[in-house]
């Protein structure tokens, strides 16, 4: 058996986790081992487990082409630090009580220190429309190499200032900013403190004005951007709690943390059309924001549709009675004297018979 990866010295604080990694190659595939030993001068290796110092400590292996392990041990104390051994043996006495293996175990050797925690002071002041977070970090036991500050894994500054003080200026109010900040001490170890702004919710709704259908369900939703989170949610509407009013049990409101909503099942027109409010409150106060519901009717949809059916038949109609009542084309009558000159042909034209026959 042979290391392809050891495990690295490393630098921790108390209450932090460590992880120490080691990877063994051979034929056969050979088997890996956590051992500890204390700082104590009484003290001797013993192997660790996965479970052990009441399940702060996990051990991950695979043994797949090669082998790999992986330690972790969480919340560290001061008893934590010593020497950790990875070992590898792929010898097939190397776990009899009685045989000695041929081949002695391989070992790898990773220094893990635990430095007490410092103590860091923080504070947020409002200097005009303005924000100053900072931080004080009281006697610490390593070098600082720099400053950076974070929010929501986003680096916001840094710098290489070995300064045991460091400050962040944000532009606006509180209620525009509020949430988790970090500063953080590099250096080895890194020391990292918080600093919350912290305000009352402020809530606002998914959508100020809502629409739903006769018959169907509505949904109303509220959510709260700010920090702290919400302890509890609740709505109201025309000045009373919907719980108050749900003797029919078609309201339901579901929330989650910084997210409420209300369900009103089968919509009615008259009952449910109005504003509803969303009410939150933390340690630090309350907020509420308002929701308007429209409630439509089935045939609401059908309405443009139905008048320009309406329209159609109008057009219609007016056309038709407008045909009904053009006056008709004039007709020459049979007394008129147009028909005077047919007359006249007719008796000429007998008058020319009669003639022929008395010269026969």
């Amino acid at each position: 058996a042979g290391f392809i990866k050891s495990p690295l010295s490393q630098k921790r604080l108390t209450q932090d986790s460590v992880e120490l990694y080691c990877e063994a190659i051979g034929n056969p595939i050979p088997e890996i081992q956590w051992w500890f030993e204390g700082n104590d001068p009484n003290d001797t290796y013993a192997q660790l487990w996965d479970g052990a110092r009441q399940d702060r400590v996990k051990i991950n292996a695979t043994y797949n082409l090669h082998s790999t392990s992986t330690i972790s041990i969480a919340n560290l104390t001061s008893d934590d630090s010593g020497m950790y051994e990875c070992r590898a043996s792929n010898d097939p006495d190397r776990n009899h009580l009685s045989k000695s293996p041929k081949v002695k175990w391989i070992r790898s050797q990773a220094n893990v220190f635990v430095i007490e925690r410092p103590e860091i002071t923080t504070q947020v002041t409002e200097v005009s429309g303005k924000l100053v977070l900072s931080c004080n970090v009281s006697a610490p036991q390593s070098r600082i190499t720099g400053h950076k500050w974070k929010h929501l894994n986003k680096v916001l500054e840094e710098d290489d200032s070995t300064s045991s003080f460091t400050s962040y200026t944000i532009n606006g109010k509180r209620e525009e900013h509020s949430g988790v900040y970090e500063c953080i001490y590099e250096g080895p170890p890194e020391i990292i403190g918080q600093v919350n702004i912290s305000v009352a919710p402020q809530v606002v709704a998914y959508k100020k004005s809502e629409h739903g259908n006769e018959g169907d369900t509505g949904v109303l939703t509220c959510k709260n951007p700010s920090f702290p989170g919400v302890t509890t949610w609740s709505w109201y509407k025309s000045g009373h709690g919907v719980s108050a009013v749900n003797a029919s049990g078609r309201y339901i409101i579901k929330s989650s943390g910084n997210k409420t909503e209300l369900r009103i099942h089968k919509l009615d027109i008259e009952q449910d059309t109005g504003d509803y409010f969303c009410n939150a409150t933390n340690s630090f106060g309350s907020g509420d924001a308002t929701v308007n519901l429209r409630v439509r009717s089935r045939l609401a949809a059908l309405w443009p549709f139905l008048g320009i059916v309406a329209e159609v038949l109008i057009l219609v109609t007016i056309i038709f009675i407008y045909e009904k009542r053009r006056k008709p084309d004039e007709v020459p009558d049979d007394d008129d004297g147009g028909s005077a000159p047919l007359k006249s042909n007719a008796t000429n034209h007998k008058d020319k018979n009669v003639r022929q026959r008395n010269a026969n």
